[in-house]
């Protein structure tokens, strides 16, 4: 199977904050299952530096806590992720960080950068859900791989 997955999960230091979202139980149910892994990490597609300024969707533009818009960054990155899918031969499953303002599925933050989560997907999965792709969750995905 082939399966996008945000490469901050599979430890690249690729965070807003200069880290990663490493998860180790992914990666290895990723190995056992002999699957083949597209890292994205449209933020840093669209020409975001890392460690960046923490960024939600506000109004329906990718904002920073002080107003500045990074929309046209995460746009960018979205389209150029989505194309490195493509080019890879498209993914069957797309496994995703929750709430991010890039990749979450179902809940991403608020607008207001209290930690208040809403529905809504990110500039990234809402491309995904456009084209019928599955998202996970990590911990979904390692149930269900």
């Amino acid at each position: 199977m082939r399966i996008a997955v945000s490469a901050c999960l599979l430890g690249e230091t690729c965070k807003y904050n200069g880290g990663d979202n490493l998860s180790e139980e992914l990666v290895d149910v990723l190995r056992a299952g002999c699957h083949e892994v597209i890292p994205v990490c449209p933020e840093v597609a669209g020409g975001l530096p890392c460690p960046r300024p923490p960024a939600e969707i506000v109004d329906g533009e990718v904002r920073t806590a002080t107003g500045e818009s990074v929309d046209a960054a995460f746009r960018l990155g979205a389209r150029m992720s989505l194309e490195a899918i493509d080019v890879a031969g498209g993914c069957d499953v797309a496994v995703l960080q929750p709430r991010s303002p890039s990749c979450g599925a179902g809940q991403v933050y608020d607008g207001t950068f209290s930690g208040r989560l809403v529905a809504g997907s990110g500039v990234f999965a809402a491309l995904l859900e456009e084209r019928g792709v599955t998202i996970l969750s990590p911990e979904e995905a390692r149930r269900r791989l």
